[in-house]
């Protein structure tokens, strides 16, 4: 399960990374660009894996015996509402005819976006103080 918890980190980590050079590139809008389908495809691919992710959270809690189960728990609660706020704008933005970079540009500002990433940066490194490994690069 924890290799699953972190193949989602990784996914959404990659997301943002593309979503900030898109940003970068000033487009007007993504039918006529090539980045503009792979932008769809990772916000796509993101949103598949924020679905759930405070359940796959607790049920690595569970099945590693992490201690105390309470505080991982209440923790999972705060990464699932992080990931429903994120999975909402991402939602939004993908509802969208054309995307531009100034909307991605916008999502990356979120403080949804950027709590979600910060949660799940310190449960990595929370997970690696327990058993050897990183979901994060």
């Amino acid at each position: 399960m924890r290799s699953e918890l972190y193949q989602r980190i990784s996914t959404i980590e990659e997301a943002y990374e593309f979503m900030l050079a898109y940003a970068a590139q000033g487009l007007a809008g993504d039918a006529a660009s090539q980045s503009g389908g792979q932008l769809r495809e990772l916000l796509t691919r993101a949103g598949v894996a924020l679905t759930g992710i405070g359940d796959l959270l607790r049920a690595v809690v569970d099945q590693e015996g992490l201690a105390p189960p309470a505080r991982y728990h209440a923790y999972a609660a705060v990464v699932e509402r992080d990931a429903a706020d994120s999975l909402a704008a991402v939602e939004l933005v993908l509802s969208l005819p054309s995307i531009s970079s100034q909307v991605i540009d916008n999502l990356n500002a979120s403080m949804h976006l950027r709590a979600l990433l910060t949660d799940l940066f310190l449960i990595d490194e929370i997970l690696k103080a327990h058993v050897g490994g990183s979901a994060v690069r």
